[in-house]
């Protein structure tokens, strides 16, 4: 009797095991389904030479930017400029790009959804719009002017991106043979908006202010003085050029190190590290499901460490991507709309494929403290950067000199969002070893803002 009774409980064990298994099965099918239909290794979508041989994608405006043709090779739009300026959209043929729409919604494309799976009726899959603009990423590509970088534009109410491009590139329809040590296609399957960390230099003044003005009471009557070297835990921060008697306002404006250096030395370590990780700096944002680069924030073991990294130097680290969604914030209030880069999909019938909603960040900024920082950005645009380079544009930026060391020129950065109402537009651009941020990234931000704000 003990027998049966020790076999009838083992019995159930393995039953419990097996229903436990088959949920687990159940839940991992929901959320994983479309990525393992979407494996390369699956020949009902790719071709013999590991091509998705299905589905179209477009761009916002409805330019097809790449589609399989009847041997379901892919295929790519008629112009080269434009190729490579939404390669980082779209992807590759060998699927080395994982931000490509491609790789990473190869089962949007192929048409999965759990009922029918990966079948088509029409055997086309889908069509997948993205949110870009293919036209504002050739704008953005030729601003570059050849230079490695990235630029970035988005809609910080709805998400959805506007302009993506990151260089180097290359023509996926005629794909270079790439040799080790090309300096030309250095990180050129790297997605640097999304994927990549860079120095941020003096745009990360943004984040030290907020802290300083929620946490420094005479922050706007005080009087600053730069003589180009301010001393800083017995160490120096130095300046490009002594800036003389000025306000808050005009430290910002003129990206006064010495000013910021102070300012982060009397904040603490605590309350920096605290306003970087509201601001989202050192997180990461799900993008249509790419998960963005996170950044990161280094106070040092001294007090002149702690001056630098609140300049934005140091060791610090920033993604592209939620840098420009901290400027969405700062524009809306506090909270901005995580960035999207699908609009739609739809069938080959005109049927929607898939529905998408907007997401919300978190509040990264307090409101009062998001308005203040929008009027100071603005200051900067009038007083140092020029209005007249940025026509028809309530403009609020900063810009920024990121040194890497190692002999090489630094980046440069210029971020920031419009305020107009029918354009409610966060952006940020890094090019690698360029000048100055105003000068080399402003002239590549004026190029897209004005083709955005004012028309091609």
């Amino acid at each position: 009797m003990k027998k049966i009774e020790k076999r009838a409980v083992m019995c159930l064990l393995l039953a419990l095991i097996l229903l436990a298994g088959l949920a687990l099965f159940c839940v991992r099918f929901a959320l994983d389904g479309g990525r393992w239909a979407g494996f390369a290794a699956n020949r009902h979508l790719y071709n013999s030479q590991g091509q998705l041989a299905v589905g179209r994608v477009l761009d916002r405006d409805g330019d097809v930017l790449s589609w399989p043709g009847e041997d379901g090779s892919r295929h790519y739009y008629d112009n080269a400029t434009v190729r490579k300026a939404t390669l980082h959209a779209v992807g590759d043929r060998s699927g080395n790009i994982g931000t490509g729409a491609l790789t990473a919604f190869a089962d949007k494309l192929s048409g999965y959804n759990l009922l029918t799976g990966a079948y088509s009726p029409l055997g086309e899959g889908n069509d997948l719009y993205l949110t870009l603009d293919a036209r504002y990423n050739y704008i953005a590509y030729e601003a570059l002017g050849g230079k490695k970088g990235t630029v970035g534009v988005y809609d910080y109410t709805n998400g959805q991106i506007l302009c993506m491009v990151s260089a180097p590139t290359f023509d996926p329809a005629d794909p270079p043979n790439i040799q080790e040590g090309d300096d030309r296609y250095d990180g050129v399957y790297l997605n640097r908006f999304l994927s990549g960390t860079f120095i941020p230099g003096s745009i990360f003044k943004t984040v030290t202010l907020a802290a300083a003005i929620e946490h420094i009471p005479d922050l706007f009557q005080r009087r600053f003085t730069c003589t180009g070297s301010t001393d800083v835990g017995g160490e120096p921060i130095a300046c490009p050029r002594a800036h003389g008697d000025m306000d808050i306002y005009g430290a910002l404006a003129n990206s006064c190190n010495g000013v910021f250096g102070q300012l982060a030395a009397e904040l603490g370590a605590d309350t920096l590290n605290e306003y970087v990780d509201k601001a989202g700096l050192t997180g990461s944002y799900k993008v249509s499901g790419i998960p963005t680069a996170k950044g990161s924030f280094d106070t040092g073991s001294t007090e002149n460490q702690l001056g630098w990294a609140g300049v934005g130097q140091y060791n610090d680290l920033v993604d592209p991507c939620s840098m420009m969604v901290w400027m969405g914030a700062i524009a809306n209030g506090g909270k901005a709309a995580v960035p999207q880069l699908i609009l739609k999909t739809e069938t080959p019938l005109g049927i929607p494929g898939s529905f998408y909603r907007k997401h919300q960040t978190k509040t990264l900024v307090e409101e009062d403290t998001a308005r203040t920082l929008a009027d100071m950005m603005a200051n900067n645009v009038s007083q140092t950067y020029g209005s007249g380079r940025f026509p028809n544009m309530d403009l609020c930026a900063k810009s920024g000199t990121g040194e890497v060391g190692g002999g090489k020129a630094p980046n440069t950065w210029f971020a920031g969002f419009l305020r107009n109402a029918d354009a409610p537009y966060a952006f940020v651009v890094l090019v690698e070893e360029g000048s100055n941020g105003s000068d080399t990234a402003g002239a590549v931000a004026s190029k897209v803002l004005d083709a955005i704000v004012n028309g091609y």
